[in-house]
């Protein structure tokens, strides 16, 4: 793992910025995993603006998203495929032809998570791997289990998933109970990954994550055993992290 420490949000999001953009312009066709929710918010925004001063180019990259609320159209203003329009894909070149995400109103699981691993292997898999920390360590939608999963499965959110998600809903009874992930299989697959965290919320999950036992338990520990792991955080997360 190599650990790179921020001062403040800003300062990650640029940092985490500069290796995305650089894994675009060193291989242009480069197949992106992306991830959804307030903390890779910064890093869109840094690209957006490179992107704008023509310092990189998105028209070759391919964009498969982590996840999906299970039940929320395309259309859905809480749907994370809407959130990757607004926060980014509307404002670079990227062809809509290159964008995949889970299909929230597919009903039938099986036929839905088939249908997204081929999506993944009929890429080549993932070269670099965008993930963020959820408070109880779950990536993805990949929340603490018995076991790892492997392949795109359908999930049930725990309660403190759900409790951290009911910022972006008017009320808890709105935030979706269920979603689809992509698995730990596709995940440990991709060739780079990139995980950040931010605030003092994830400075657990994020020592557990990788300065303890690897476990199903703390779903990120598996990132422990990839070969080619950058974890980018500001102070207020790496609390309880060793300095060195």
């Amino acid at each position: 793992m190599r650990l790179i420490r921020a001062k403040d949000y800003q300062d990650m999001s640029r940092k985490a910025a500069n290796i995305i953009s650089a894994q675009v312009i060193l291989k242009p066709e480069s197949v992106l995993g992306l991830a959804t929710g307030s903390t890779p918010i910064g890093i869109y925004h840094q690209l957006i603006d490179w992107y704008k001063k023509g310092d990189v180019d998105f028209s070759r990259v391919v964009s498969i998203n982590l996840d999906e609320y299970c039940g929320l159209s395309d259309s859905n203003p809480q749907s994370y495929s809407r959130f990757m329009r607004e926060h980014f894909f509307d404002y670079i070149n990227i062809s809509p032809a290159n964008i995949f995400l889970p299909d929230g109103t597919q009903t039938d699981s099986a036929l839905e998570c088939a249908r997204y691993d081929r999506v993944i292997v009929e890429h080549g898999g993932i070269d670099l791997q965008l993930l963020g920390i959820g408070r109880n360590a779950h990536i993805g939608f990949n929340e603490p289990d018995v076991c790892f999963s492997r392949g795109t499965h359908q999930v049930t959110l725990t309660e403190s998933t759900i409790a951290a998600n009911t910022r972006f809903f008017e009320s808890v009874e709105q935030v979706p109970r269920q979603a689809y992930s992509v698995g730990m299989q596709a995940i440990m697959q991709a060739k780079k990954i990139l995980l950040i965290a931010s605030g003092a919320d994830k400075a657990e999950a994020l020592q557990k994550s990788f300065f303890g036992p690897v476990t199903p338990q703390v779903p990120a520990s598996i990132l422990q055993l990839h070969q080619d792991v950058t974890v980018i955080a500001d102070m207020d997360a790496l609390a309880l992290c060793p300095a060195e």
